[in-house]
């Protein structure tokens, strides 16, 4: 069964995908350097749009400043790792035994089988729920010692992976109040760095968490700053008035010193997605229409300026395992004449390319005979609207390894009838077919061409049409030590970033 749908941009993961890249919690993109305890400045692309919850799409923002933790995390070839929890075993299909390590809250309280338990609960309770909870029915307890039970209405072999996402983090109990669905971070968290002062959506503070079970961070707080303007990122840190930029964009690249850009080739697709449930793509040849329109390459080559490849699925070439296992799309309508056929397509410009991708689009879909309107705006101001579907079209970038662990996952979640992130508003009984059945394998490598096939199914409908497999760029000063290039997105300070 599925949960009511849920509305944040989260995806899921592979049970055990190769990465083109790796990454672990301390990785240096600098080189060697010792530590000064300086305090980090970090410019980050998306402001937090929902006062820093830990239940949507700012959670990812906690995580890559070093906040929150879940139980378990995720290593270089995307297995669930320890975190919070050291081990964990199967007790049967539908119940897994997590051992705790000892660890403290930065409240300085004691991370406990019934803290763990609450935090799980209360995300469960959270409106919308998490991501990672879309479908999935659990029931977290203390089960002795150091040991937690979760039990999932179904079973769910994806489990540790599962409680890595970012929205599942551990608070302690004074996180929640008496409010049910709400969180504070604030002081509650259990990673290397403590958020201690939030400046609406403009900037955070945060200082070193030094009681945390990792080890001492080499770097003594950070102080983050907002900014959704790519141009503005990059100049801050070319004037060095920060040390790390996250999300440079293609167009920024060349201004930057070679020995303070990082490419990491990341599992995000920028995709176009047609909305299926009302308006000119309702009719599954005009959305075929629309796909022979677009010039993927063209894309590639121009708008990314060769820091991404052209789209070939939901799952991109960082997913090694996935072009073996792809399967052919069938059952496509063929195409009608557009004939002057009025289209919105709309996109957010926190990710500096996407509107120059539409503007191409646009180019590219009006040559082929629509009439095409552009609508840009910050991303926080534009969700809603498109998940309620008053856009005909739009252009998405999606890290479709960031949340779950599960490849199954993000199709659900973003292609199913009830998928909580459905921004096509696809609604077809040969995906959801798939999709179940995809959910159902517990074999790792049936799991993979099951997630396949459905994506097979989803391209199928052309209700998704992938555009590019992107890398993104960080910036990273001189001096400074220990960035985490992470093509999962979910971490960028670790305990041994510094400068």
């Amino acid at each position: 069964m599925r949960s009511v749908p849920r509305r944040r941009l989260l995806a899921g993961l592979l049970l055990t995908p190769a990465l083109t890249g790796c990454f672990a919690s301390g990785g240096d993109a600098s080189g060697e350097g010792s530590a000064d305890g300086s305090r980090l400045r970090v410019a980050l692309a998306f402001p937090p749009a929902e006062n820093l919850s830990p239940y949507g799409a700012d959670a990812t923002l906690l995580s890559r400043l070093g906040v929150t933790e879940g139980l378990t995390g995720l290593d270089a070839n995307g297995s669930a790792a320890p975190a919070l929890a050291e081990s964990w075993t199967r007790e049967n299909e539908r119940t897994w035994l997590f051992t705790l390590r000892e660890a403290t809250f930065q409240d300085g309280t004691e991370v406990t089988p019934a803290a763990v338990a609450t935090a799980l609960t209360r995300a469960t309770e959270a409106e919308p729920v998490p991501a990672a909870l879309s479908g999935v029915t659990l029931k977290a307890t203390g089960a002795g010692g150091s040991k937690v039970r979760v039990t999932t209405e179904d079973p769910d072999p994806a489990l540790p992976l599962r409680l890595s996402s970012p929205g599942l983090a551990v608070l302690s109990p004074k996180a929640y109040g008496k409010g049910s669905g709400k969180a504070d971070p604030v002081g509650t968290a259990t990673g290397p760095f403590e958020l201690t002062k939030v400046t609406g959506t403009t900037a955070a503070t945060l200082d070193r968490h030094d009681d945390h079970w990792g080890g001492r961070a080499q770097a003594s707080g950070i102080d983050a700053r907002f900014i959704s303007d790519g141009t503005a990122r990059t100049n801050a840190l070319r004037t060095g008035q920060v040390d790390i930029a996250e999300a440079v964009p293609v167009s920024q690249a060349a201004a930057l010193d070679q020995g303070t850009r990082h490419e990491t080739p990341t599992t995000r697709t920028t995709s176009l997605l047609l909305n299926t449930g009302k308006g000119a793509f309702k009719d599954p040849a005009l959305r075929s229409a629309a796909r022979e329109a677009v010039d993927t390459s063209v894309l590639a080559k121009d708008v990314y300026e060769g820091y991404a490849d052209p789209g070939a699925g939901v799952f991109g070439p960082a997913v090694t395992w996935a072009a073996d296992k792809r399967v052919k799309p069938e059952g496509r309508a063929g195409a009608a004449d557009p004939d002057g056929t009025s289209v919105t397509v709309a996109t957010y410009d926190n990710r500096p390319e996407l509107p120059e991708v539409a503007q191409v689009l646009q180019q590219q879909l009006e040559k082929a005979g629509f009439k095409v309107k552009l609508e840009v705006r910050e991303y926080s101001r534009l969700e809603s609207d498109a998940l309620a579907g008053k856009f005909d079209a739009f252009v998405a970038a999606r890290n479709t390894l960031l949340d779950t662990g599960d490849p199954v996952s993000v199709l659900a979640s973003d292609h199913a009838c009830d998928g909580g992130y459905n921004l096509a508003l696809l609604c077809d009984k040969g995906v959801d077919k798939a999709v179940s059945k995809a959910e159902g394998m517990s074999d790792t490598a049936e799991r993979q061409q099951a997630a396949m096939d459905a994506e097979a199914a989803i391209l199928g409908t052309d209700a998704l049409v992938p555009l590019v497999h992107q890398q993104i760029i960080t910036g990273v000063g001189t001096g400074v030590r220990g960035v985490v290039l992470d093509p999962y997105e979910r971490t960028l300070i670790g305990t041994g970033t510094r400068r």
